[in-house]
């Protein structure tokens, strides 16, 4: 069942270049998208000297970066020096505040990704070793609580593997409606995507969750809910939705000059308005200390033009 919330989220504005209906809006924001996207991995990169301070000149860097790829890749110069409580100042000072305390989130709503020894039925593959295909965070929330912005801290790499990959989803979505405009209005039907419901012996600990694939917020900007794991999604039985399912499934091709990928160290992270991302399988090396551990945030904000600007016209007057 649709909700009335989730139907609303579902329609386009009117002034965005994301509505298939403004074609004219979608055309200048293409030429400008392709023209300063990045053309490779090196060019996410920004350098941060203090995590829980961030310059003027940092912020201003970590927001080009975002408006330009939607995800950033930082490097703190001071690869010990993090914890937590910097991944929460972090965030706060790019705009992201609410926290998801999602099932597996630890106490403070960040959560701990590491191979967790005791498997179970179901078990979560961001706590194995084991690939994890493309997605979006939180695809399986309720449409009030949609994951706009992601922060991975990597505290440990792995001994081997753990190469993460990321692809823009305003670059999806770009890909899609050209090739076929048809392919972005049936993934923006409320109905296009549903995710059965999370049941532990016999318990629902979430319940079925339909919605859109391609929606757009009342700012005009882009969101996208997605998993390529198959046995975890319904597709809406229409040849149209089926085949933009599977135009979409082909853009995460090994070739894409739009995909970057990057295996993170200790001390780097990712800062993301929750683009579409995976990772390779990895090894650890208990023996050796060599033991993968990484912190994820995930937020019901995304960080904005208007809350950066805000934010260093503050710094300006202090």
């Amino acid at each position: 069942m649709i909700s009335p919330r989730q139907a609303a989220d579902s329609v386009p504005t009117a002034a965005s270049p994301f509505d298939p209906g403004n074609p004219r809006e979608y055309e200048v924001w293409r030429a400008h998208k392709l023209a300063c996207y990045p053309a490779s991995t090196t060019e996410l990169l920004v350098e941060i000297e203090d995590g829980s301070h961030l310059s003027a000149s940092e912020r201003s860097q970590l927001h080009a970066t975002l408006a330009r790829a939607n995800t950033v890749i930082y490097r703190l110069r001071d690869s010990d020096g993090a914890d937590k409580k910097l991944i929460h100042r972090l965030g706060q000072q790019l705009g992201l505040h609410r926290l998801d305390s999602n099932l597996c989130a630890d106490e403070d709503s960040i959560t701990s990704l590491r191979v967790v020894e005791a498997r179970r039925e179901g078990e979560y593959i961001p706590y194995t070793n084991r690939r994890l295909n493309w997605h979006t965070d939180g695809y399986y929330n309720s449409p009030d609580q949609q994951i706009r912005g992601v922060i991975l801290h990597c505290v440990q790499p792995a001994a081997e593997g753990g190469e993460n990959a990321f692809l823009d989803h305003e670059i999806a979505y770009l890909q899609l409606r050209d090739e076929n405009v048809a392919y972005v209005r049936a993934l923006m039907a409320p109905d296009a995507m549903t995710i059965p419901a999370n049941i532990q012996n016999g318990r629902e600990i979430r319940p079925e969750q339909t919605g859109p694939v391609f929606s757009i917020d009342p700012a005009g900007r882009l969101h996208m809910r997605y998993s390529a794991r198959a046995r975890n999604i319904f597709w809406k039985q229409d040849s149209t939705t089926q085949a933009a399912a599977e135009c979409l499934l082909n853009l995460f091709q090994e070739h894409s000059a739009y995909i970057f990928r990057h295996r993170m160290q200790s001390g780097e992270g990712v800062i993301s308005n929750n683009a579409l991302h995976c990772r390779t399988e990895f090894s650890d090396d208990p023996a050796a200390g060599q033991t993968r551990l990484l912190y994820r945030a995930r937020y019901f904000d995304r960080v904005t033009d208007q809350q950066i600007e805000a934010h260093d016209t503050h710094v300006m007057f202090e």
